[in-house]
């Protein structure tokens, strides 16, 4: 047996289904031998792509993401996307070949030790034929355990060394059987005290509790303290439609009304959410609030710089489980928010459809988003990308649906399109990203990947013909915002000319006729929504312009 071939055997035993990337001298031998073992390979136009299709794998499926280059510029397009999965902690493994061991003559030689540094990635190499299947686990183990993308590094010509098969190889899953992580009960007695001395409870959920499907706690805790329920922008909608007392996002992307009532807050309850700036307005949303964290990290420091008032290290379900009956044992149980005041100003439209701003083939992105919102089953998952545009799908989107947001990860364009491929592919099933229209150029090849392999992506480009974000700011800051103006063709009919499907749409009807045609007959799509720029989003009217929305 071959050291490649030992490599993509143990790839096999971890459990690798998929892998993206790009074929080259220094890695085709493994990507032939993984393809033996069953392994679906994904052909794409740029590495930098696969990796974020990995990314978008490894976020939909839950275990790690794979992706696979070949040596120097193969290795070297990787940047940008493995910055954004690092910033955002994701499970993944990138296969890099390598030119021969110390060669540093080779036309195609990377310091690949020193990139993997730079891009903020854990870094193995295959530097002996025997050590291969122990960097694999290896690999594996890191990613699993620390949620972080790790480089191995496969010299080409150790990968064509004999390697000796003497045992069986155990997989890093092996590694990883342990017990729920428990709470300490005098850290469950603080935090009950806390509640039980408040009377305007918050309740914030994010992306480790919902990973954790502690959904059922969640709202086992929100009922008895009669607690708000916000979520993290990454857990944007989770629980929506199961409590009449859901305020939306906490933090710079909240409406209002969710700004005005958790201002009021006395207590925050967050589990699995860091507390970021974002969140908790770097302290301002929260003014006299006193905080309880549950989470699994030792110990995290909010976005205030803050640490909680009472932090509970365990797991979400054994957490909030432990903390409920806590309180049911004292017979604490609070009305806190839950009125009929608070709910009449919760069940009120965020936007007033006579506010919409019409103008001839245009249409108003807010009117865009309700539309969508409506036409699309809550069933078909979302992905949202970073820009401008986007924010008011972040901010207006109401449906109960799965929901991944690339906001704020290394605040890099282009990503979501691909992130949806990957969630795709891992799904099997339909899902749409809603992005800009430069956003969605930056790596429109790509949607020829999702044509070439028949995924059902339905991307919504929110198409303003120029750089949104850019616009914008240059017209708050006095400068000339027509240098952000960029004109772009048809993408319907660029779509339909890939081998997808497309169109190019200016009106509510235009809209809700291509999104049933989606429906209908889920393939890869794009829709291109031709909107104004004359609106600006709630986001930006607060930072570029303090208003008060």
């Amino acid at each position: 047996m071959k050291v490649y071939e030992a490599l993509a055997a143990a790839f096999a035993a971890e459990g690798v289904t998929d892998v993206f990337g790009m074929m080259g001298d220094a890695n085709m031998h493994w990507m032939n031998a993984l393809a033996g073992h069953g392994t679906r390979l994904y052909e794409v136009r740029h590495e930098g792509a696969g990796l974020s299709m990995a990314h978008g794998f490894a976020r939909a499926s839950g275990r790690p993401g794979v992706v696979t280059t070949t040596s120097g510029p193969g290795t070297a397009q990787l940047a940008t996307s493995m910055l954004v999965a690092s910033r955002a902690r994701i499970p993944l493994v990138a296969f890099c070949g390598e030119t021969p061991l110390g060669d540093e003559s080779a036309v195609q030689y990377l310091d690949q030790r020193r990139f993997a540094a730079a891009i903020e990635c854990e870094f193995l190499q295959v530097a002996k034929a025997d050590s291969a299947e122990e960097i694999v686990r290896r690999a594996f183990y890191l990613a699993r355990t620390e949620s972080r993308p790790v480089m191995i590094s496969a010299p080409i010509d150790v990968q064509l060394q004999e390697f000796e098969d003497v045992l069986p190889y155990s997989p890093s899953t092996d590694l990883l059987r342990t017990p729920a992580l428990l709470p300490n009960p005098a850290s469950i007695e603080q935090a009950a005290e806390l509640l039980a001395a408040s009377k305007r409870p918050v309740l914030i959920a994010g992306r480790g509790a919902r990973s954790a499907d502690a959904g059922e706690q969640v709202l086992a805790l929100q009922r008895r303290t009669g607690a708000l329920l916000a979520t993290t922008l990454q857990a944007k909608n989770w629980l929506y439609g199961q409590t009449e007392y859901h305020v939306g996002i906490a933090g710079l992307f909240g409406s209002k009304v969710a700004m005005e009532l958790l201002q009021e807050a006395d207590c925050v309850v967050a589990v699995g959410a860091s507390l970021n700036h974002y969140t908790i307005e770097s302290g301002y949303l929260f003014p006299d609030a006193t905080f309880v964290q549950i989470d699994t990290a030792p110990h995290v420091v909010m976005g205030n710089g803050r640490v909680a008032d009472s932090y509970v290290q365990a797991d979400a379900v054994t957490g909030l489980e432990a903390l409920t009956s806590a309180l049911e044992q004292r017979g604490i149980e609070l009305e806190g928010f839950h009125t009929a005041d608070v709910h009449a100003r919760l069940t009120a439209p965020l936007v007033d459809p006579a506010e919409y701003r019409r103008e001839p083939g245009l249409l108003d992105p807010r009117e865009a988003i309700a539309v969508v919102d409506e036409e699309l089953p809550g069933e078909i998952g979302l992905v949202l990308g970073s820009g401008h545009q986007t924010d008011f799908g972040t901010m207006l989107f109401q449906r109960s649906r799965e929901i991944t947001s690339n906001y704020g990860m290394f605040g890099a364009i282009g990503q979501a399109p691909l992130l949806t491929i990957g969630a795709a592919v891992a799904k099997r099933e339909p899902i749409f990203v809603v992005e800009g229209d430069a956003s969605f150029l930056m790596h429109l090849p790509e949607f020829e990947t999702a044509c070439r392999y028949g995924l059902p992506v339905l991307v919504v480009v929110m198409n303003d013909e120029g750089l949104g974000a850019e616009y914008h700011k240059a017209s708050a800051k006095g400068l000339d915002p027509a240098l952000a103006v960029i004109p772009t063709p048809e993408l319907g009919a660029v779509a339909r000319a890939l081998g997808g499907g497309g169109a190019t749409v200016r009106t509510v009807d235009e809209l809700r006729a291509a999104l049933g045609d989606y429906v209908r007959a889920p393939r890869p799509t794009v829709i291109d929504v031709r909107i104004t720029r004359d609106v600006l989003s709630v986001p930006y009217r607060r930072i570029q312009y303090g208003e008060d929305v």
